[in-house]
């Protein structure tokens, strides 16, 4: 368990470097590079719209994945997502800017972004699946938190890489050339992680399903017809993790440098040490989701979320690292107390001949409605000279809205002793 649980993080850790390095240059130097002739304002907005793409694509990467994870395993899907998504990185960074190409350059990004999108949207389900259908049901929710680790430790290692730059070269190096460093290093990132991968068992539980021909012929189908509901409450349930975590990683980096005039290698230090704690407390969620069940800490992941909101922007309007450290700190502690335990949560609550597609599709819908929304909406709503109150108001209405889904869904930590009702079983078959 510890090495399969190992190569799951080390992908997911790859995968979502490659895809926060994107949001954080399109924070900082994709809009004056990609769409000059924009107003600054404009040209952020256009920036992160081209960030929202990757994130419209993760859903369809998870039903093309999904398909290849509930009919051919697991483990295919976990090399052919990375190997999509590492090129797709690379790419990026090669792509000239609107100076050189003009119209041409910032079509070739959204392209490229959407490449990366349908990879990631891929990753999630045979990572997580992997690990959870190897797990002893007991720990299912620790050991299904290590690949949730991965996005944790993709954000810190992309800003990691930035930030070195950053504080290394002149504001005009970092344009011209400097940010394409981290698009060029996912390559040699990408292929240490196929071949890490290549090793690793498949799913007992797909072998058992494949043995006895129950794999789904046609999961998407059956997902739509069977499971749609489920489908609809965990993406709505997710939302505002995603919102909450975009909020801090790339609206409140481009809100703090743009708007407060703090420096860009401040306010990164400041999100890398909160995200950094963050990282530090998932396995203590995951003890807690295995004790305690995975709903209450959902449950109390979206309170916490939605009761932080506004302090978390009066902390970031101050300008002080501190302050900033701590709301940010807050935010992350909120959001994954709900984290920690969906990868075990997600896969419960579908058949395991259609999980791949079903967990994954959930897990990525919530991805566009709070990961490639919230800096646009956060964006558009900022204005005047004080504190951004809208932002707050829309952090905490999309975290208690991820509450009531929540409410809706059953509870999945096995429970040996009692009786599960109908719709439990109908709902949550047995891993």
């Amino acid at each position: 368990m510890i090495r399969l649980a190992t190569a799951s993080l080390a992908g997911t850790a790859i995968e979502f470097y490659d895809f926060f390095v994107y949001g954080t240059a399109a924070a900082l130097v994709l809009g004056p590079l990609f769409f000059p002739s924009f107003s600054p304002l404009a040209g952020t907005l256009a920036a992160f719209g081209t960030f929202g793409i990757g994130f419209l694509a993760r859903p369809l990467g998870s039903m093309l994945f999904g398909h290849i994870g509930d009919r051919h395993g697991r483990r295919p899907v976990l090399i052919a997502s990375l190997l999509l998504t590492g090129v797709a990185t690379v790419a990026v960074g090669c792509v000239p800017t609107y100076a050189s190409i003009g119209i041409a350059a910032p079509v070739l990004l959204l392209v490229l972004r959407f490449l990366q999108g349908l990879g990631v949207g891929g990753e999630w389900g045979g990572a997580v699946l992997i690990t959870a259908e190897h797990a002893p049901e007991r720990r299912r929710v620790l050991w299904t938190s290590f690949p949730q680790f991965g996005p944790a430790v993709g954000f810190l290692l992309a800003n990691g890489v930035v930030l070195a730059l950053s504080a290394s070269l002149s504001d005009a190096q970092f344009r011209s050339w400097g940010w394409r460093v981290p698009f060029w290093a996912a390559g040699v990132l990408a292929l240490g992680g196929v071949l890490l991968r290549h090793a690793l068992a498949e799913s007992p539980r797909f072998e058992e399903l494949a043995a006895e021909g129950g794999r789904a012929r046609l999961p998407l189908a059956e997902v739509a017809r069977d499971h749609w509901r489920t489908v609809l409450l965990t993406a709505g349930a997710l939302t505002a993790g995603y919102a909450v975590f975009y909020t801090v990683s790339t609206w409140s980096l481009a809100y703090a440098t743009e708007e407060l005039g703090v420096s860009r290698t401040v306010v990164l230090a400041c999100i890398m040490a909160a995200v950094a704690v963050k990282a530090a407390f998932t396995p203590i969620a995951a003890l807690f989701g295995d004790r305690f069940g995975r709903k209450p800490m959902c449950l109390l992941g979206c309170a916490a979320s939605a009761l932080w909101a506004y302090p978390l922007i009066a902390l970031l309007h101050t300008g002080e690292p501190l302050l900033m450290f701590l709301g940010f700190l807050g935010a992350g502690l909120a959001f994954t107390s709900t984290f920690a335990v969906v990868a075990a949560y997600l896969p419960e609550l579908f058949e395991p001949r259609v999980r791949c597609t079903g967990a994954a599709v959930g897990y990525n819908l919530s991805g566009v409605f709070g990961g490639a929304l919230t800096p646009l909406v956060a964006t558009v709503v900022t204005s005047g000279g004080g504190p951004p109150w809208g932002v707050a108001a829309y952090l905490a209405g999309v975290a208690l809205l991820s509450l009531g889904c929540f409410a809706l869904l059953p509870e999945t930590r096995p429970a040996p002793a009692a009786a599960p009702s109908a719709d439990s079983v109908a709902d949550c078959p047995a891993a």
